[in-house]
Parts: C-alpha cells; sequence; structure tokens
C-alpha cells in the first residue's frame, strides 16, 4: 500500500503490514486525534493517531536501514526479522489510546480486568500499587497480545510473536526465547530505544507532525541529520543505541524542541481548560462514560463516541465542553520554584464566592534522570566515528543540556467563568496593590 504523507511524502507498506493497517483495531485510530484539544487553540491541529503511527513505522524503517546497513548479522533473514519487528512495534505503539486524550484515563477500569496474560510473566514493579487502574499503553498490550488483532499478525507475521512485538513497546516484559539474540548479542535494548526512549521515532515523527498541522516553527529540527548519524554501541553482550559527537548539537536542539512544543502548543491555556473541565466531568459523581475491560468493544470508543456523550449529559462540565463555554484565564504564572503559587489568589477568589480552576502543569526538558529503572538501564551512548581512541560515553556525560534545564518549568493558571470574570480581575488587582 503507498500512502501520501504531508510530512514524510510518499510511504510504502508491505502488503502484511497492510493487513495490519487494515484492522478494524487500527482503523479505530482514524478516530483519535492526535492532540486532543489542541484544536481549539490551533484549528490545523485535526491530525490523528492513525496516520502518525504510520510515520513513525515509516521512521523506525529509516533508521533501522541506515544503523544496520553494514551490520554483520548471522543471515539477511535477521536482518529482515529484526527489522520488521521494529517496524510492527512503531506501528502500533499507540494503538491502545484512549478517546481524546491522556485524561480519558481516568475512567479505565483496573488493570486486572483487562487479564493481560503475558503479564503474568514480567519483570517485578517496585512500589506498585496492588490493582492499579489500567493506562493506554496496557491497552496496547492487550490489541497485540489477545485480541482479533493478535490473529492478523500471527497469519501475516508468522516468524514474529505478537509477544516479541509487545516486549519492545514494554520493556518489563520478558520474552522467554532468544528472538533477539544473534551470535551473542542481544538486540533488544536497541530495538526498544528506537521504540521509546529520550531518541525514538515516535518522537522524531510526532514533534514533525504536529509543528506541520499546527503551523508553528517549536518542534522543528534536522531529522536527516539524526538519522544519518545515529549508531550502535555494543555494552558487554548488549546493543544500545547511540549517535555520532558531529551530531550531538542537533541532539540538544531536539529536546529543545520539544521541550518548546510543550510550554507553547501541549500545554496552550485553551487547550488546557478543556483537559482540566473534562478531568472534572470523569471524576465527578455523576459521570457515567467509563472505558470498558472488553477488548472488542473498546474498539468502539473513539472521540466521537465521547463527544456525543458528552453532548447528551445534564453535568454542567459535560455541557460546557460540548457548547464550547470554557472557563476563561485570568491569571498565568510561569517559575521554576515551588514557592512561587497562586495560593492566596486561589484563596481570596473562594472566599468571594468565585469558583476557581487551577490549571498547574510541570515541563521538564527530559524525563532521563526519573523513569523507570528499565528506561535508566537503556543508555544512549555518544561514539565518535572520527576519532578511534575517544571512548564511547553515556549521553547525560557528553551533553550539559540535562543539568542545564534539569528544573522543572511549573506553569499555574487560575480560570473563573467568564461571567464572574469582571468581579475576578478587580479581586486580582486590589490583591497586587
Amino acid at each position: 500500500m503507498e500512502i501520501r504523507d504531508p510530512v514524510h511524502g510518499t510511504i510504502e507498506l508491505s502488503d502484511a503490514e497492510t493487513l495490519v493497517v487494515d484492522s478494524a483495531e487500527f482503523q479505530r485510530l482514524r478516530q483519535i486525534k492526535q492532540l486532543g484539544f489542541s484544536e481549539i487553540s490551533f484549528p490545523g491541529a485535526t491530525h490523528n493517531r492513525y496516520l502518525h503511527s504510520i510515520g513513525v513505522t515509516h521512521i523506525a524503517g529509516l533508521v533501522f536501514d541506515h544503523i544496520f546497513k553494514n551490520f554483520p548479522f548471522s543471515s539477511n533473514s535477521l536482518f529482515q526479522r529484526f527489522r520488521q519487528v521494529t517496524k510492527l512495534a512503531a506501528l502500533l505503539h499507540d494503538v491502545g489510546h484512549g478517546p481524546l486524550s491522556h485524561t480519558t484515563e481516568e475512567v479505565m477500569p483496573s488493570l486486572s480486568a483487562l487479564k493481560i496474560k503475558v503479564y503474568e510473566n514480567r519483570k517485578t514493579l517496585q512500589e506498585a500499587p496492588v490493582n492499579p487502574r489500567a493506562n493506554h499503553e496496557d491497552y496496547t498490550i492487550k490489541y497485540i497480545t489477545d485480541s482479533p488483532l493478535t490473529a492478523v499478525l500471527v497469519n501475516a507475521f508468522p516468524d514474529i510473536g505478537p509477544l516479541h512485538v509487545a516486549c519492545l513497546i514494554d520493556k518489563t516484559l520478558i520474552t522467554g526465547d532468544d528472538f533477539f539474540v544473534d551470535q551473542g548479542i542481544d538486540f533488544r535494548p536497541i530495538l526498544s530505544q528506537l521504540v521509546s526512549s529520550e531518541l525514538d521515532c515516535d518522537r522524531m515523527d510526532y514533534l514533525e507532525r504536529d509543528s506541520f498541522f499546527c503551523g508553528t516553527n517549536y518542534g522543528k529540527f534536522d531529522l536527516p541529520w539524526i538519522v544519518n548519524n545515529l549508531a550502535t554501541h555494543r555494552q558487554n553482550d548488549q546493543l544500545f543505541l547511540a549517535i555520532n559527537r558531529r551530531a550531538l548539537y542537533t541532539f540538544d536542539d531536539f529536546l529543545l524542541s520539544r521541550h518548546h512544543m510543550h510550554l507553547m502548543v501541549y500545554t496552550h491555556h485553551k487547550s488546557s481548560i478543556f483537559e482540566e473541565m473534562l478531568n472534572l466531568y470523569l471524576t465527578s459523581k455523576d459521570c457515567s462514560f467509563h472505558l470498558p475491560a472488553e477488548i472488542s468493544e473498546y474498539t468502539r470508543y473513539t472521540d466521537y463516541k465521547l463527544y456525543e456523550h458528552l453532548a447528551q449529559s445534564k453535568n454542567s462540565w459535560a455541557q460546557r465542553i460540548a457548547e464550547r463555554r470554557p472557563f476563561k484565564v485570568l491569571i498565568e504564572l510561569h517559575n521554576t520554584e515551588e514557592s512561587l503559587r497562586p495560593t492566596n489568589i486561589k484563596r481570596a477568589l473562594n472566599e468571594a464566592g468565585i469558583q476557581v480552576i487551577w490549571s498547574s502543569s510541570k515541563n521538564r526538558l527530559s524525563k532521563y534522570h526519573s523513569g523507570t529503572p528499565e528506561d535508566r538501564a537503556m543508555q544512549i551512548y555518544v561514539v565518535d566515528q572520527y576519532d578511534r581512541w575517544d571512548r564511547p560515553a553515556p549521553i547525560d556525560q557528553t551533553t550539559e543540556i540535562f543539568k542545564r534545564y534539569e528544573g522543572a518549568r511549573i506553569i499555574d493558571r487560575l480560570y473563573v467563568a467568564p461571567e464572574d470574570f469582571a468581579k475576578a480581575e478587580t479581586i486580582l488587582i486590589q490583591k497586587r496593590m
């Protein structure tokens, strides 16, 4: 199948990959917007997770071909198998995403209700809740390993097990075989990093794509230069992702581009208030919208189903969303310290009988130092193709950008109803005097 993508141009999918894309489970992503409420701020941002996922698998193929073009695999068939499992993981990494936004994870069932069999054999998660709520990644693993989509994968790719695809998305899963091993080298770390890491194909696509559809310059970076400078680094018997030193500044720019997209686009004040109102509805006592644990039924839950539900609900927050009557931002503060928060202003507004929504977002350049143990164990290395005496080193020891942007940028916003805005503004002025 040939797809005309406005970001990457022509994308070719094999007949087997087309079977996956044509499945009901993947087609559902056509009805899941990539940026949720962001189209309220950026009207062009109506693109969906269907096209994004296809873009990610396209980049994964390009990256794989560059990194391993001269790698001495034991056979060409193994090269093709590793390439295909990486592309499949990239293609399906978002297949379980909930309607509209991450906020709908508030109404997902308990994890145990999904009955994900492959979770019975995975690395123990430290300090995990007894019975946590499921998230979109859990639905993704369920789709891949135990749904009608599983049969499509088995029939289309007989030499790749659905569990192998899932293992590149969830680092805690245990394969139980040597699928990712060739000549004593474990390739799972680097293949997982191409799907999810500080420099993965997911981010490479959504930054370019979101920037394009939002009509912004935030998010733009030199994709070809990064791809052409990705490499491998062997550490003991494992293979990890590496980048040539000459592209290190481009990597810094890549991180900054993502950081600025979060500050200026993903947490825009207009989309943020709709997220807050949706959260208030989904966590209210009269919320009747719940995502099902049964995977075939979950396939029917899309953005449109949620919007239809909100339009029919009598809940005031649901009505405000459906009728586009959001609260209005009264004050916006950008800080790096926890002590500088609008607590006193909110208290004064509440004492005056004004209902306030306090939206707070913490944006960090990177989660490199605060991720899971599995994430921290998978280092990205910096290598120098021109200096064989320069030893490879972890990327956080090679660039100072992690230290320079180690703190969080906190954006606090107070919203009030439009009908209370004039009164609230008067109180705000008095408070500042």
